[in-house]
């Protein structure tokens, strides 16, 4: 009865859930949520685990709190009550840890790129370039090469990939320089970009939007703007978006190029340096400026 009624008072605290959010992000991507649900059963065990422990406590503070100067009976061991009380921990970590082992093979999980998914699509494959201090986004079956530097592209958020919704979308995540965070709050999700090792993980976005992502491990001057955004479009949309950046010739950079450094944009000071137009001997070590499209840094 004291379960059930904790258990009552944390669905409602959580939304009146099956899984109570407690305010968190359920997750963009089938990946993301399987991480909600561990955070979900995770609070909820905490909160009936420790209400339980609570009102122990308070039962045995009140029920034998101090009546007269008599001795109480004493005791030094409860077979029963040991017992249970080293099984049920037990218990509940094996339960925890089952269910935690399932959701990180389930995130880890990844389909061959030349395969179908599960909806019996073809899978989307992006390379996502780190670089101090930007990103670029390859669509290697597409021919399509998107890249950005600081808060270049849409609402200021540095580069932009976009990305159908209920298609299985692969990551191959590297990084030309040094260690960066790939991280997106709405997918419950962050993994290392490091030079000389590739990362692949699959996305399955489960519903539409823009979401904003940033780098999560210091890399630098600029770390703190190394910001881009994933954009989850209908399938259509991102056919058509596709064929666009073609048009546009937003396509594969060749071997060997890349977008380089620069510093944030500021106002020119009294000498009219400013606005990316400094010359290399007032703009001191700032990196020169560069093109936000991979067609034109191939160029």
């Amino acid at each position: 009865m004291v379960g059930g009624a904790i258990l009552g008072g944390a669905l409602l605290l959580g939304g009146c859930n099956f899984y109570p959010t407690y305010w968190a992000d359920t997750g963009a991507t089938k990946q993301g949520h399987d991480i909600f649900k561990i955070y979900s059963g995770m609070m909820t065990t905490g909160i009936i685990v420790g209400g339980i422990v609570l009102l122990l406590i308070t039962w045995t503070v009140l029920r034998y709190r101090r009546r007269s100067d008599e001795m109480p009976r004493q005791f030094h061991e409860h077979i029963g009550i040991e017992i249970t009380y080293t099984i049920i921990p037990i218990i509940i970590v094996a339960v925890l840890f089952f269910f935690t082992v399932l959701s990180e093979n389930n995130v880890d999980a990844t389909v061959p790129a030349v395969a179908t998914s599960a909806q019996g699509k073809p899978v989307v494959d992006v390379t996502v370039t780190a670089f101090q201090w930007g990103w670029r986004f390859d669509y290697p079956n597409l021919g399509v090469g998107v890249a950005g530097e600081l808060t270049d592209g849409p609402n200021n958020h540095g580069p932009q990939m976009v990305v159908p919704e209920g298609e299985t979308v692969q990551i191959t995540l590297v990084s030309n320089d040094t260690i960066h965070g790939f991280y997106v709050r709405a997918f419950n999700f962050s993994r290392y970009a490091q030079p000389g090792v590739t990362n692949v993980f699959d996305l399955d976005l489960i519903r539409l939007g823009t979401f904003d992502g940033q780098c999560t491990q210091f890399c630098g001057l600029y770390h703190t703007d190394m910001l881009f955004s994933v954009k989850s479009v209908t399938p259509d949309q991102f056919r058509i978006w596709a064929a666009s950046q073609v048009a546009q010739g937003n396509t594969l950079q060749a071997p060997g190029t890349g977008a380089q450094n620069r510093a944030p944009i500021s106002a020119p000071n009294s000498s009219g340096c400013g606005q990316g137009n400094c010359p290399a001997s007032t703009a001191g070590a700032a990196p020169k400026s560069s093109n936000s499209s991979t067609a034109k840094a191939a160029a």
